[in-house]
């Protein structure tokens, strides 16, 4: 299963690529596929190290907040079978 990630512009730089924050983690993508300009604050989503898309910021950490919900569910039950 394939997902895209709504992250957090960082940096951009002249090269095409930025650098993002998703979830607390920072890479560096590429933004050859977006058809519009990135801004350092954009949100965009983010596939197999792709920007594909720009996001609205309530969509996006309404994405975010749904993912770490998903997380924590995981580890909870992660938590269970070690027991």
């Amino acid at each position: 299963m394939c997902l895209a990630i709504p992250s957090k512009v960082v940096e951009v730089y002249e090269d095409g690529t930025a650098l993002v924050d998703t979830l607390g983690v920072k890479r560096k993508i590429s933004l050859e596929l977006m058809p519009e300009p990135v801004n350092v604050g954009d949100y965009v989503l983010v596939h197999v190290g792709f920007a594909i898309q720009k996001l609205d910021e309530e969509e996006a950490l309404k994405s975010l907040e749904l993912f770490e919900e998903i997380i924590e569910e995981m580890e909870k039950e992660e938590g269970m079978y070690e027991g």
